[in-house]
């Protein structure tokens, strides 16, 4: 097997014996994504099976692939309605892989991607897999954040003026040309800040793909993964970035026909209103929060080319992201004017 950028199966061994993990053997290490987040990888002693994480190799923006975040939320949410994968070892210093990684363990079941994974699955096992989805987001959106000890994991208060200031400063960090209506959008956004919101624990990447589902039941939500870009804020940016994902638009940002994307999963306000429904709550200035997720999502496609072009990603068609920028930014001005 040739070398896995950003691994070290020797010195992830020796890591996890230190942390008191029992390892029968050398590790056999393998890539299960990477390039364009952060990097993935399956390893087993033969025995067990783990699932490790950490930041790309190259191209970083501040708090895009925070380890650290992602340990402290699946920690905390282990006793929960939330599913996620048990926690097993937490390197923050960086010390067996150059970069801080997330240790946990292997949860067997199917993730959805493609468009093509679908077609295995009749209309009613969508619908499904679509009311799974939408409950775990509302279980976590109702988690008591204080009384898990995620009371300190943000600052619910202002987050959704904080989130226009990240992702415009963001914006000056990856841009690779000028584009006017990232100002004009960035300047809307700041003008249109709702007043009141709820807080929670918000996923801040939510879609089919970051979930695993049942082997044997897509019906069934095993484990939500990909937790980086989590926090304490408004739940209703964690639903306008769900349905916005939900664009096919979103298909030139990752180089493929997404399953999320389909047109066999509801459209985005089938989604929204389901969801509230679900949640009990309502789409308060949702204007706002699909134009904060447009913006949102055209920064990231445009900090897929950026690092692409930095010679630090792995994805095909990556030096396309950008292309998409645009038309999100476009999307976002229309959604804002619909702001009452």
């Amino acid at each position: 097997m040739g070398a896995l950028p950003g691994m070290d199966p020797v010195a992830l061994h020796d890591f996890l014996v230190r942390s008191g993990v029992p390892v029968a053997g050398e590790l056999t290490v393998e890539l299960i994504s990477g390039g364009r987040s952060n990097l993935t990888f399956s390893a087993t002693d033969g025995v067990s099976r783990w699932v490790v994480r950490r930041p790309p190799t190259g191209g970083l923006t501040p708090s895009a692939h925070d380890m650290n975040r992602e340990w402290r939320v699946t920690t905390a949410l282990q006793d929960t309605a939330v599913p996620v994968a048990r926690t097993i070892a937490f390197d923050a210093e960086g010390s067996a892989l150059g970069a801080p990684c997330t240790v946990v363990e292997f949860v067997d079941g199917t993730v959805i991607r493609s468009a093509a994974d679908l077609d295995a699955l009749d209309d009613v096992t969508i619908d499904r897999n679509v009311d799974a989805l939408i409950r775990v987001l509302a279980d976590l959106h109702a988690v008591d954040y204080e009384a898990v000890g995620l009371g300190e994991f943000g600052r619910p208060e202002g987050y959704c003026a904080r989130q226009v200031k990240t992702w415009t400063r963001q914006w000056d960090l990856v841009k690779t040309r000028e584009l006017p209506d990232v100002a004009r959008l960035a300047e809307q956004l700041a003008e249109n800040i709702p007043a009141d919101s709820a807080n929670a624990v918000v996923h801040g990447d939510f879609r089919v793909d970051n979930t695993i589902l049942g082997k044997d039941d897509p019906g069934r939500v095993e484990a939500v993964v990909d937790w980086e870009m989590s926090t304490l804020g408004d739940p209703l940016t964690d639903v306008a970035l769900m349905c916005v994902y939900r664009e096919p638009i979103f298909d030139r940002v990752i180089g493929m026909t997404a399953a999320w994307t389909s047109d066999r999963y509801p459209d985005t306000t089938d989604l929204a209103q389901r969801y509230a429904a679900t949640a009990g709550s309502d789409l308060r200035h949702w204007g706002f929060y699909l134009a904060l997720a447009n913006f949102k999502l055209g920064v990231i496609g445009e900090g897929i080319t950026h690092r692409a072009l930095s010679g630090a990603s792995s994805g095909d068609g990556a030096e396309k992201a950008a292309e998409a920028t645009a038309e999100f930014m476009a999307a976002g001005l229309r959604a804002i004017a619909s702001t009452e």
